[in-house]
């Protein structure tokens, strides 16, 4: 790993450490984790949102300004509140991304999960998602948490990633087998 990535993976990983064992002793898992989610949904969605956290154009007490201002809108606990106001003002705020994987990662340790990385081709119907967590969950013996994104290029089918086991099932994927197949023959 390059020496930069390793720095930020470091100053990333002391922050959530942190922050989850706060939670921990004061009994707010369930509100760190409900941040964590809509921290991590604000950052895929607002490109205005990455370049605050990213940009270092940006001065100290803005980023802390704003970061008050966004908490307050999404009403965040004053835990995560005051963690992204520390890390404004010690310019860390470029780490948060890896800060909530990391801690979400670690409230799942906690409570016995795994996340099971789902991409469809089309979007699941809630049944389709908790028979697929229940199927998955008997294979592991762990509950399961989806994440699920839709990708139209798979045709059909499913790929789903759990640990370091990929199960892809999509037509896209047997189209290729076959392309290659058909290959050989030639």
């Amino acid at each position: 790993m390059s020496e930069p990535a390793s720095i930020s993976s470091g100053i990333a990983a002391r922050y959530a450490t942190a922050l989850f064992e706060l939670a921990m002793e004061a009994k707010a898992l369930k509100a760190l984790e409900a941040d964590a989610d809509a921290l991590t949904a604000a950052l895929s969605t607002s490109a205005d949102f990455r370049t605050l956290i990213a940009s270092p154009v940006i001065s100290r007490d803005d980023q802390a300004k704003s970061m008050a201002a966004i908490a307050a809108k999404m009403g965040l606990s004053a835990l995560t509140a005051n963690t992204l106001q520390l890390m404004a003002a010690k310019r860390r705020l470029f780490v948060l991304p890896q800060v909530l994987t990391s801690v979400a990662a670690r409230i799942a340790e906690e409570k016995g999960e795994v996340t099971a990385e789902v991409t469809s081709a089309t979007a699941l119907s809630p049944d389709q998602a908790k028979t697929l967590a229940e199927t998955l969950k008997a294979r592991v013996g762990k509950d399961v948490k989806l994440k699920t994104a839709v990708d139209e290029s798979l045709i059909g089918g499913l790929v789903v990633k759990l640990g370091s086991t990929m199960i892809d099932t999509s037509i896209k994927a047997k189209l290729a087998a076959l392309q290659n197949a058909m290959k050989e023959v030639g």
